[in-house]
């Protein structure tokens, strides 16, 4: 069985919540990654835009703590990692700097806060924003782009290894910190870590030819979103139109899974349930992912796309 990293989870979102645990009943939990073969797995912490999202990124953190204190899980350490570990390994990431730093609090606990998350865990990736606006710019369902506060974020994560994620973005946010990283020559990297193209299936929150573009020339990854209102919404299927459209773009390099297993079952948009087709509805869908393009691509691109990828990404930070 290959293996198998993924980029974005919302795990620690779940363990905040009473009567939880990392092997409860959720699409992302320790158990079911582990039947999947996943080696890597980024836990995202997620909080909204609103009065008490820096205690709840703060809970996810001791959380997230909580999961390294097991026996079969360590923190994802580049210079470190084998492939051949039977631990899982994880890193922390941020979806939506909200956490960071709310909406009335000032700028200079956002420095703080981001401090004090870096002494406790590594991060792989910052989103500035979810689904609306915020002080740092606009999310997947505005036009609102870079505001002065999202400046002085990328300013301080400069030179650090923790890249940008333009999975939540709005596409004006996205260009305005693609430009403000080329004209403060800012050393960022850029990916974006559970989006699908959207030119195979029209949602905000996937990405345009021009940004699949842009991250593939700054050497980002994209990470394949397995939620079917993303995914195209008539078969599983689709998904092999996302790779196989990526791979048109030159993703070849670049393509990894993100697929963003949450905790569907309490989503105030009961109506969509279903959240995922029944294929794709766990980590057992990597491996019904990679047979498929092993058979139409390549070996080689099976082993790039499940993990080789991701990789040679941190890699690339480490050079």
């Amino acid at each position: 069985m290959e293996i198998n990293f993924d980029l974005h989870c919302d795990l620690t979102a779940y363990l905040a919540e009473p009567n939880t645990s990392a092997d409860g009943d959720i699409r992302c939990s320790v158990s079911n990654l582990k039947n999947g073969n996943v080696k890597f797995q980024v836990m995202a912490f997620y909080s909204a835009t609103k009065k008490g999202s820096v205690d709840e990124v703060k809970t996810q953190l001791s959380r997230y703590r909580d999961l390294l204190a097991r026996n079969d899980i360590d923190e994802f350490k580049p210079e470190k990692f084998s492939l051949h570990n039977p631990k899982l390994s994880v890193i922390a990431a941020v979806e939506n700097a909200s956490g960071l730093c709310e909406e009335e609090m000032p700028i200079h606990l956002m420095r703080e806060n981001l401090d004090n998350l870096l002494s406790n865990a590594d991060l792989m990736y910052i989103g500035l924003t979810h689904h609306n606006e915020n002080r740092f710019g606009g999310g997947n369902y505005t036009d609102v782009g870079l505001k002065d506060d999202g400046k002085q974020l990328l300013d301080y994560i400069n030179h650090r290894k923790i890249g940008i994620d333009f999975s939540h973005t709005s596409d004006r946010l996205a260009y305005d910190v693609l430009n403000y990283i080329d004209q403060e020559d800012l050393e960022i990297p850029v990916l974006a870590s559970h989006s699908n193209m959207r030119s195979v299936f029209a949602h905000p929150r996937n990405l345009p030819d021009e940004l699949v573009k842009e991250i593939i020339r700054r050497d980002g990854l994209i990470g394949l979103n397995f939620v079917k209102y993303f995914v195209g919404e008539e078969t599983a299927e689709s998904i092999f139109k996302h790779i196989d459209y990526a791979l048109q773009l030159g993703a070849e390099n670049h393509l990894c899974f993100g697929a963003d297993f949450f905790d569907d079952k309490v989503h105030p948009e009961q109506q969509k349930y279903p959240f995922f087709f029944e294929e794709m509805g766990d980590p057992s869908a990597y491996s019904w992912i990679n047979e498929k393009v092993s058979e139409n691509y390549s070996e080689e691109i099976k082993s790039k796309i499940s993990h080789q990828n991701v990789l040679n990404y941190f890699a690339r930070q480490q050079g």
